[in-house]
Parts: structure tokens; C-alpha cells; sequence
């Protein structure tokens, strides 16, 4: 499965976002978005390209943060995927993030705005940064896998 992730998109409207995520979210299974949509435009845009999974992050509005959970606990091809936006200084944001969940595989965050892309004591973690600089593509099967894409 071929899951396209996103967060920080610090976006007014749907029509900010770069043309490069739009057509990448186009083709992929789900879509995930790990908080500060900023505007609800932006969440109802990318439903418009396939399904998605969000949660809220500091920057949204009581609008979205009535619409989405905090956090977000899925199953995909038998991993358990942990998604969250994230808080507190970019410093072991990780370790912060990775104490939200219990027996995870893989956790999906951002905040940051500094990409992360690799395994820290077993679990895949992965931020795909700011996205007015870069998204990323999580592929899930028999391995987990992670790209960057910068913009």
C-alpha cells in the first residue's frame, strides 16, 4: 500500500498547495495529513483526491480540531500505524511522539517541519516535513519504506 503523507501545510486554501502533492496524492492508496491544515479548505480538498486519515495540530482552528482527533490509531497490511501532530520543541520530538503510543510499528507525525525517515528502537518513524518544502510517500508491505520528496 502506497500511502501519501503530508503535514504543516500552513495553507489558507486547497489551491496553495503545490501542484507536485497534488498529483502524487492523486495516485496513491490513502492520504495522510499529520495536523496544521490551518484551514478546513484544505481537508476537504484533499478528500477530494482519495480517502484520508488526519489529526489536528496547534496551529488549527476549532473547526478542524472539532472534525478531527488528536490522535489516530490505524491497522494497514497487519502494522499498526500511530498518527499524531506533535508538540514542544523539533528537539526528541520523536521520543515525545513515540510515548503517545503502545505497540506500534510505525508512527506518522510532524510539527517539526524537519523531515524523518528511518527505525529508532524498532519503531519507523516518519515526518515528511513542512509541506510548502516537501511531502513524503510510505510504502507498507512485506517492508516498510519511506521517501521524501522535496519540492
Amino acid at each position: 500500500m502506497r500511502i501519501g503523507v503530508l503535514s504543516d501545510s500552513h495553507a489558507a486554501s486547497f489551491s496553495q498547495l503545490h501542484e507536485k502533492i497534488l498529483k502524487a496524492l492523486a495516485e496513491v492508496d490513502l492520504i495522510v495529513h499529520a495536523g496544521d491544515f490551518v484551514a478546513k479548505d484544505v481537508l476537504d480538498g484533499l478528500k477530494q483526491l482519495g480517502e484520508v486519515k488526519a489529526v489536528w495540530g496547534n496551529m488549527d482552528s476549532n473547526e478542524i480540531k472539532r472534525i478531527l482527533p488528536e490522535k489516530e490509531l490505524l491497522e494497514i497490511e497487519g502494522r499498526k500505524i500511530g498518527i499524531i501532530h506533535g508538540r514542544g520543541s523539533p528537539y526528541y520530538i520523536d521520543d515525545r511522539v513515540g510515548n503517545e503510543f503502545i505497540g506500534v510499528d510505525i508512527i506518522i507525525y510532524g510539527h517539526s517541519h524537519y523531515a524523518q525517515n528511518g527505525t529508532k528502537n524498532g519503531v519507523f518513524f516518519f515526518n515528511p516535513g513542512q509541506a510548502r518544502s516537501s511531502f513524503g510517500i510510505l510504502t507498507i508491505g512485506a517492508e516498510v519504506s519511506g521517501e521524501i520528496i522535496k519540492l
